[in-house]
């Protein structure tokens, strides 16, 4: 990793980053409003020789006091001061507590000491401190002349008493809170390159071409964006018709084209390793690309498991797929219409799902859709849980696999290559799901935005030849089962300067 990729982790991973720096900042915080506050008290004391008779003497006892002064320091916490300062003060403490508390620091080259007392009150800090000095200097003579301290050759004098401190000395809220954010910040950057290295998901466009040239897969054919209205607009180009999630449809469609020149790929099965990476709602835009070019396409709902295209696209749910497989009525009695396409349901949940996707029945049906149709799109089930996927492999054309960015691992990427290349599926390509819109901006260098200059009032209603159509995104309907295709291709809307008006149908009528 070089610095752009470090700088594209912290973007990544900027909200672990800004969560743990806040937790950091407020463990300080914490730290800071439940600490007492304490308080220091300090005293200096000069250390001395008593006068000697001239020059020499006087230069040797500087060196002796220099020497000595850093003795004395050891001796100001020792239980000779300590204990004769508690029992004289009256302290509700143990002599070995106040050694805690007593700090004595030298100045170097100097015959000074400072004598430093905490408490967590000021005042008592202060008579403590005093205390200790005073003692301190009555214990220092008698250890030079043990038999008569008053003729000891150091004196101890105290050149300033200690005063009541006006402002705690702990704790400090600004230091704490720096401490707190940096320790977060620092804590939050390991987090976000420890995950990053661990990451073995397909994150970019750059990750799963690098990653499928590896071991000879499949071209990787577009990317979609991520969108957080797609739960509530299924269908991308019927929402936003240039927005980037329609036109990465718009991509994967023309990337389709070239797949195979000679042999067009014309039923199109859907499938993901893992479910919950979006293949159905691939499989619905794709069949409105599709469609938007004046094809005629169906999609098939063939995920007999969990099927969801019925309920996204608020169609009836209890006839399809399986109502014609057990024989209770015909292809075109369940075929419904979604605008430009047409949507055959799953039907009703069978116990038997892997028997019926590898029934000659369905064989049957998808080759009928197929003569019927210019384009019909599989929605299976996922890869990897299930074989659903890997029985009709003999009656499609190719599988498109759906991989959800920054969710499925290179593992899985491979291992579902891998089972469909043991049936002998031909895999037209990948697709890379919910990619970051900020990553698909970066990659094209531009966004695209169409606003229309008018927008026609009433409802869309257009009968040629006694046939209604209702396109979305912009694509002429196809007919209900049994009916002609009556309309003539429009092709994408982006090289034309004419409102769109497709966008401005009644919405609840095309539900």
């Amino acid at each position: 990793m070089d610095l752009r990729d470090y700088l594209r982790v912290l973007a990544r991973r900027w909200r672990a980053i800004t969560v743990l720096a806040l937790l950091g900042t407020a463990v300080g915080a914490l730290i800071t409003y439940t600490t007492h506050p304490e308080y220091r008290a300090t005293a200096k004391l000069f250390v001395s020789v008593r006068e000697g008779s001239d020059t020499l003497q006087l230069a040797q006892g500087n060196v002796f006091t220099q020497a000595r002064v850093r003795s004395y320091a050891e001796v100001a916490a020792s239980p000779l001061v300590s204990r004769y300062v508690v029992e004289a003060l009256g302290l509700d403490m143990t002599p070995h507590q106040l050694s805690r508390r007593i700090s004595a620091t030298t100045q170097p080259d100097t015959v000074l000491l400072r004598l430093t007392v905490t408490d967590t009150r000021p005042e008592r800090a202060a008579r403590i401190s005093n205390a200790v000095a005073k003692r301190f200097a009555e214990v220092v003579r008698g250890l030079e002349r043990p038999d008569d301290a008053r003729t000891s050759p150091v004196r101890l004098s105290i050149t300033q008493p200690a005063s009541v401190p006006t402002a705690p000395f702990s704790p400090r809220p600004e230091v704490n809170l720096a401490i707190g954010l940096m320790a977060g910040l620092v804590l939050g950057v390991g987090f976000a390159v420890a995950r990053e290295s661990m990451d073995r998901s397909v994150r970019d466009m750059k990750t799963l071409t690098e990653l499928l040239a590896g071991f000879g897969g499949p071209p990787v054919l577009g990317s979609v964006a991520h969108d957080p209205r797609t739960v509530r607009h299924p269908v991308a180009l019927l929402d936003d018709l240039h927005g980037p999630r329609a036109e990465g449809f718009r991509r994967l469609r023309t990337s389709l084209r070239f797949v195979d020149v000679d042999q067009p790929p014309k039923v199109i099965a859907v499938t993901s390793p893992l479910p919950r990476e979006g293949k159905t709602s691939v499989a619905i835009n794709l069949a409105a690309a599709l469609a938007e070019t004046g094809a005629s396409v169906c999609l098939v709902d063939a995920d007999l498991r969990r099927p969801s295209t019925a309920r996204v696209l608020g169609l009836v749910r209890d006839a399809g797929l399986t109502t014609v497989l057990i024989g209770q009525a015909e292809v075109h009695q369940v075929l419904q219409s979604v605008g430009s396409f047409s949507v055959l349901t799953s039907g009703s949940v069978p116990p038997n799902p892997t028997e019926l996707l590898g029934s000659d029945q369905l064989r049957a049906v998808l080759r009928g859709l197929a003569e019927k149709f210019d384009h019909v799109v599989v929605d299976t089930a996922p890869v990897l849980p299930v074989a659903d996927a890997s029985v009709i492999a003999t009656v499609v054309d190719g599988y498109l696999l759906v991989l959800r960015a920054s969710r499925t691992s290179r593992d899985q990427v491979g291992a579902a290559l891998r089972a469909l290349q043991h049936v002998s599926a031909s895999v037209l390509g990948t697709v890379l799901n919910m990619t970051s819109s900020k990553e698909e901006g970066s990659t094209y260098g531009y966004t695209y935005e169409y606003r229309p200059q008018h927008r026609p009032t009433g409802r869309f209603s257009k009968r040629r030849g006694g046939r209604q159509t209702a396109p979305v995104g912009g694509a002429p309907a196809v007919p209900t089962p049994g009916g002609e295709q009556d309309a003539q291709a429009t092709g994408t809307q982006e090289a034309l300067d004419v409102e769109p008006h497709s966008m401005t149908a009644d919405r609840s009528a095309q539900r």
